[in-house]
């Protein structure tokens, strides 16, 4: 039987081959074997549950053509997966072995073992040439939870983080999707919840990375060839932490192999952490599939923290840093620097580094030009919400009247301003920009842009309109 496979399944490659281009056929259908032909349906059997999901989803069709030029039109595929117990429901015309026969496909010469001793495996964080499968960390062990305070701002997060650390795959939470602004601590709780896994699972292989650089990671391995060695080697990940997950947004392939090695590590009960500067309804340019896959667990936001969560923030600093000040002047600073965390240690560690530089007591008049000098030079992030709220005011109209459709002159240009000052103060997208704004497309945010600098240029009232604004958004 077996020899009657291989001889229709090597007709099907001949036909295959001339019809897709040479590293394709190379990747995705040299590693693939013929095992068994029964009636019309050939077995075949492939690397992974991956493998099995990219050729349904990018070659099913010329299988169906070169196996149906074979068996005729009756003609079934049924994949065996070597390397995996877990099975999908995706059966066009193909099928997988039924799970009475799922033993029987288990191979001795799997490729890339899940438990990590292969030393063919390709590990991205090392040097080329070193043959190294151990997978560090690239975890920061000054960022736990003993350091991680916590308030009503990040309560939720903060306990979902816990909760992980101790059971990693074993709760509701996954994934975990911590999400917020710049500065509240995403990345300590990230490197939190990594830190405290290893520390009780020693065993477990834990990974943090920036979607940045995982991103960076996926090119080079498309650059060198290595695409399938990339997706093995997060496929062995216990614990996956990928930092700013938002950074994926609009780049196609790597979403679409952070989808697949999402998939992997889920349905193998595996852990995955996410953060985010939004939420996932409020990401743009990210496939509908992988939002889904988002909001399968736990999306935790971290908020500003309160005045007493900023007061315990600074005192616990303090005391790390073996330093004490006087109640009166942490009470100031709290009371001053209210957008974030990262803002609110780098003035205290100001201060402190003024007085120690120049052997000035701490006092509440340094820390009143400490303060006033670090709010002057932070630039503070400027949101959508905030902008609209600044150009309704200045017309003296609600958000929700400068969101709404009437074609009024007035709030027409209302609104075609907080579009301008949208784009030109964020990084959102005109996307982005036009949901916010009234649920426009960013067809209508690009003429509101084009139209204000028209009108900036013709109309001296609208130029007024426009430099007060600029004012009053850049104080």
């Amino acid at each position: 039987m077996s020899n009657t496979a291989k001889s229709v399944w090597n007709n099907c490659l001949k036909f295959i081959k001339d019809n897709i281009q040479p590293q394709a056929y190379k990747t995705w259908f040299e590693p693939i074997v013929a095992v068994k032909l029964t009636d019309n349906a050939l077995s075949i059997q492939v690397p992974s549950k991956f493998f099995y999901e990219w050729l349904e989803e990018h070659y099913v069709k010329i299988l169906k053509v070169a196996l149906t030029k074979e068996l005729g039109k009756n003609a079934k595929l049924v994949y065996i997966i070597k390397m995996e117990n877990t099975y999908g429901n995706k059966q066009p015309f193909t099928e997988k072995i039924p799970s009475s026969n799922r033993s029987a496909v288990k191979s001795q010469d799997v490729d890339i073992p899940l438990n990590n001793k292969s030393p063919e495996l390709r590990n991205p964080f090392v040097i080329p040439g070193i043959r190294n499968v151990k997978v560090e960390s690239q975890l920061n062990p000054n960022y736990s939870f003993d350091n991680f305070l916590e308030g009503d701002s990040n309560r939720l997060a903060r306990s979902a983080g816990l909760a992980v650390a101790n059971k990693p795959g074993g709760t509701s939470f996954n994934p975990l999707l911590i999400f917020g602004g710049v500065g509240l601590g995403k990345t300590h709780l990230a490197h939190a919840i990594g830190v405290d896994i290893k520390d009780k699972y020693p065993e477990k292989t834990v990974l943090y990375i920036s979607a940045e650089k995982f991103t960076q990671q996926y090119i080079d391995a498309i650059k060198k060839n290595n695409r399938n060695d990339f997706i093995h080697f997060y496929q062995i990940i216990d614990v996956l932490i990928i930092d700013d997950v938002q950074f994926l947004s609009g780049k196609t392939g790597t979403q679409d192999v952070f989808f697949h090695i999402f998939n992997h590590l889920h349905q193998n009960g595996k852990q995955v952490v996410l953060t985010s500067d939004k939420a996932p309804v409020d990401m743009q340019d990210i496939e509908q599939r992988l939002l889904s896959r988002f909001k399968w667990g736990l999306s935790a936001e971290l908020q500003t923290p309160d005045f007493e969560t900023r007061v315990s923030i600074l005192k616990n600093k303090l005391y790390r840093d073996g330093v004490e000040m006087p109640e009166d002047i942490i009470d100031y600073v709290a009371k001053n620097i209210k957008s974030n965390v990262r803002e609110l240690e780098g003035a205290i560690i100001s201060l402190i580094a003024q007085s120690s530089f120049n052997k000035k007591e701490i006092t509440i008049d340094l820390a009143r030009v400490i303060v006033e000098k670090f709010v002057k030079n932070t630039k503070r992030e400027v949101s959508i919400d905030y902008i609209q709220k600044v150009v309704s005011d200045y017309f003296q109209m609600d958000v929700d009247t400068l969101q709404s459709k009437t074609r009024k002159r007035h709030i027409v240009q209302a609104r075609q301003l907080a579009m301008f000052f949208a784009k030109k103060f964020t990084k959102a997208s005109l996307a982005s920009i036009g949901s916010q704004i009234g649920k426009r497309d960013h067809a209508t945010v690009l003429h509101a842009c084009k139209t204000v600098d028209n009108l900036t240029s013709t109309d001296k009232q609208f130029r007024k309109y426009v430099e007060d604004i600029t004012k009053k958004l850049s104080v």
